[in-house]
Order: C-alpha cells, then structure tokens, then sequence
C-alpha cells in the first residue's frame, strides 16, 4: 500500500517546507514530490508533523477502569494526533512485578489504538528486578518520590540510593517532598477544616516541597551519572537547580538531567482555580503566573526537554471537594497538542519547536526506535493538523472515558484532521478506527 500526503508543510528537524509524504506499508519511503500512489490525502494548507510522543499517561487500566481504559483514551490519543504513549504504573495491580507488566503489555496488544508501552514502578522492596527487564520493551523506571495517586511513595534514603545506583534505564521521578506536604496540610486543615479549598492546593504542595525532592533526585543522579527525567515541573525554581546540575557537568546540551513540562501546567496558573476549581487540581500543584511564566520560557531556551500531558482522568464526582478531598489529575490528552498550537499563534515558541518538544524529544531521550522523526526507514506516525479551523470542545466530541474536560467549551483555532499510526490512517475528522491496534514500541 502506498500513501501520499500531498501538499502540506512539513515541519521536521527544525525547518517548515511544503512537500509530499510518501509512506509505504506502515514506513515513510521518501520526502519531497511524489505522483503516483494507491491513496492520495490532501494536506494543501496543513502542516504535516511527526506523531507526537506522550510520555507521561495515566490509562488506568488494569483496575481503574471506571475512569479510564486503554482502549477509551487511546482513541483520544488517536483524536489528539499522539501515537505513542508511556503508561505510567500506578493501577491496580501496580506495575511493580514483571507480572503486572506483561499484563499491561498483553492487553494493549488487544485494546491500544495507538502504540504503547509501559513504565515499571519503582518501590522500597522491587530494585533487585530491574535488572531482568527488557530494555527494549520499556521506556524507564518511574519513581515516585513524594506521595501522589497510588500509594507507591519511596522513601527510604538507602533504597533512593540504590535505585539510582542499580539502573541503567532512565528514571523518571515524581519530585515532592512529602514531609513538608503534610505539615502545610496540618496547617491548612487548622485554619479551614478537614477540606481547606482549592486555592490553596499550590500553597500546600508548594515550590518548597517539590525543590526540596528535586535536589534530592538531582544530588542522586549525579552521584551515580544516572539518566534523570524530572516529571511535570511546576516552579521556576526547580528549573534553577536543573540547569545548575547541569551547567556543572558539562552544560544542558549534554543533559543527563532534563525537565518535562505538561500542557496543564503551561496553560493554567493558580488564577485559574477561581474559575474552574478541582478540575486543575493536579500532582504537583499548578502554580503561580511567575511559575508558568518560567516553564513558557523554558520551552524556548532548552531548559524544558518535552512537553507530556500527565493525563489522569478521574471521574467527575471524584473531582469534587478542596484540596484534600478532590482527586489529583485531568484528562488532556486529546486538547495536549491543539493547546500546545494556540501557545505558538500567541509566540510563545514556535512550531518547529513544538515538534522538537512533543516528537523529536521523547524519542532521543528514551532512545525509541524509528519514530519521532519523517524520515524515510522511519514508522509512518504522521499527523495533519489545520489551522484557522475554528471548533468548540463540548461532551461529545471527549473521547476519554471519564466524559469530561477541563477545556469544555473553549474555541480552539487548529483541528487535528487526521493522524497515520505505523501509516495506518487511525483517525479522520472525529472518527477513530477502532479495528487498528497499535504496536509496542521498542528502545535502544
């Protein structure tokens, strides 16, 4: 089967051209003009992008699957132009055992949409297992270095250490110090009662709780030289000690230790929970204009490596209450890319950027093989987006399980129009084609 998309500008590897796409099977063959082909898409006026790369999901499946389920939320990912997502290990059973992992594997391999693979969790007593995983198969480990959803909080300094000591995979690591959440909870909770509102979520998960277990995690990286991805960075504080770490081993063009920054957080500030309330509240907090301000700017200056999603959805009777109350968490996956366009009409990066932040990235970072790049010998994870399209986010056009968004009712200017997985056209203008199945990706 061979496929040609037509007369969309390509933005790939830094540049913006208008050029032809030629995929054959399920790789891109050549790009430049091609014509002849089986299929011929037009893509005049579009920008023609690689698949974007989501590594930071929760699906929720096994266990939570009330909320979400590989097969919901990766036809969002499909709506959204992702085709490919690392799964995050705290459902039920939690990644944590070989066992549980295989799972996950066996039923996206039946449900996925979109390709995947999964994170192994670290805990306090399962470091002697990293050494039997494929490395392969999966992107990393992640730790969770401050209590969140899933009860999978490590804290033990000699076992922190040996994490660090004992892998070769990249860590990725959840960084907030649970010891200072807890006394601002108690304080909180003395001034407001058990459920102290939402606006002060930022305030008692707040920019000295996550800097304290940043440094941590950094101190630790640096001791062993292990690869550290700091999830869903939130203060410009933290993006301080980042580039300091960095700066003195080498500087940020050889990081071994970089920043993700998820759209929530680029998005919204603490202003915006006067408006919307629980429906932001996410681990760790969205903060301070000042704080969004700085990770907008660190998209541009290398000190933000990718932009993920952290898509956590909840069900939205669980999304009620304050801030001990409310679960932590939102569905993004499908807006992650639309929202990261509207950043580049407003010129807060631009869109060869974006490609580098949510394609290229990703794929360097955690070494995925043959994608995150049109590149002839590449997969053909292709994604055609529209600009000047004007639609509005209701109901009915969510894909995800939980039913809801925080974007609900927000015109947006761009439509993903269609997006091509292993160069199979998964979805086309609000269709999904739920008889596709996805790939396990491969690393390394």
């Amino acid at each position: 089967m061979k496929t040609i998309i037509h007369g969309g500008t390509i933005v790939n590897e830094g540049k913006s051209f208008v050029g032809d796409i030629v995929i054959v099977d399920d790789e891109i063959s050549s790009i430049g003009q091609a014509e002849t082909a089986d299929c011929i898409v037009d893509a005049t006026g579009c920008f023609v992008l690689p698949g974007i790369i989501d590594d930071h999901v929760h699906f929720r499946e096994p266990g939570l699957t009330d909320k979400a389920d590989i097969e919901s939320e990766s036809c969002a990912a499909a709506a959204g132009g992702v085709t490919s997502f690392f799964d995050m290990p705290n459902t039920v059973p939690q990644t944590t055992s070989l066992e549980a992992l295989e799972e996950k594997f066996q039923i996206a391999a039946k449900k996925s949409h979109v390709n995947y693979s999964f994170f192994f969790g670290a805990t306090n007593s399962n470091v002697s297992l990293f050494s039997q995983l494929d490395k392969h198969r999966v992107p990393g480990i992640k730790l969770f270095m401050g209590s969140s959803t899933g009860n999978m909080l490590v804290d033990r300094h000699e076992v922190l250490d040996r994490i660090f000591a004992e892998t070769s995979l990249p860590i990725m690591a959840h960084c907030e110090d649970t010891a200072v959440i807890n006394q601002n909870m108690t304080k909180f909770k003395e001034r407001y009662g058990d459920d102290p509102p939402i606006q002060t979520h930022p305030l008692i998960r707040s920019e000295e709780a996550c800097c304290q277990s940043t440094m941590k995690a950094i101190e630790l990286a640096i001791r062993h030289n292990t690869r550290l991805h700091i999830a869903h960075v939130t203060t410009a504080a933290e993006l301080e000690q980042i580039v300091r770490a960095n700066s003195s081993h080498g500087g940020m063009a050889d990081a071994r230790i970089t920043a993700e920054a998820t759209v929530g957080h680029l998005l919204f500030s603490q202003e915006d929970y006067n408006r919307l309330g629980a429906r932001i509240k996410v681990n760790p907090a969205i903060k301070s204009v000042r704080d969004r301000q700085a990770l907008r700017d660190g998209l541009m200056d290398g000190r933000i490596s990718v932009i993920g999603t952290d898509h956590a959805p909840h069900l939205l009777s669980q999304k009620q209450g304050g801030a001990a109350c409310a679960a932590s968490g939102m569905p993004m996956i499908q807006f992650s890319l639309v929202t990261m366009l509207e950043l580049v009409d407003k010129g807060v990066l631009t869109i060869e950027r974006l490609v580098e932040l949510m394609s290229h990235n990703p794929a360097r970072l955690f070494e995925v093989r043959q994608r995150g790049f049109l590149r002839p010998g590449f997969k053909a994870d292709v994604v055609i987006v529209r600009p000047h399209s004007p639609w509005v986010v209701t109901p009915s056009v969510i894909m995800s399980k939980c039913g809801w968004s925080p974007m609900e009712g927000h015109t947006y200017q761009w439509r993903v129009e269609k997006t091509f997985c292993n160069g199979h056209l998964v979805y086309d203008n609000g269709v999904v084609d739920k008889e596709y199945i996805g790939k396990p990706l491969s690393f390394r």
